[in-house]
């Protein structure tokens, strides 16, 4: 299953409604960081399809989600497990370390 582009209206039912641990990617076009990362985002959801679900969160569509979810500086990726962050890694962040956490 591809990545889930998240906003306000669908947050609560992909993320915090989620049965499956959830990987947040909080992003920006313009961040070369984040650029660096999606590939990694996008092999995650790819490789864990039904065993995790992965969503993006482009923080300057979505500022008051970001604000919600303190974040500061991007990339920062949230793990979500039963409805909570039970994780958190800014910046980029190899696959094995997401693994480890989201698993």
């Amino acid at each position: 299953m591809a990545e889930i582009t998240l906003t306000g209206e669908n947050f609560e039912k992909e993320v915090l409604q989620s049965n499956l641990p959830v990987l947040v990617d909080f992003w920006a076009t313009w961040c070369g960081p984040c650029r660096m990362m999606a590939p990694i985002v996008e092999e995650l959801a790819d490789e864990y399809d039904g065993k995790i679900v992965v969503g993006k969160v482009d923080v300057d569509e979505n500022e008051d989600l970001a604000a919600q979810y303190g974040i500061m500086s991007i990339p920062t990726l949230l793990i979500f497990k039963n409805g909570e962050v039970a994780d958190t890694a800014v910046g980029v962040t190899p696959k094995d370390k997401l693994l480890s956490m989201l698993l």
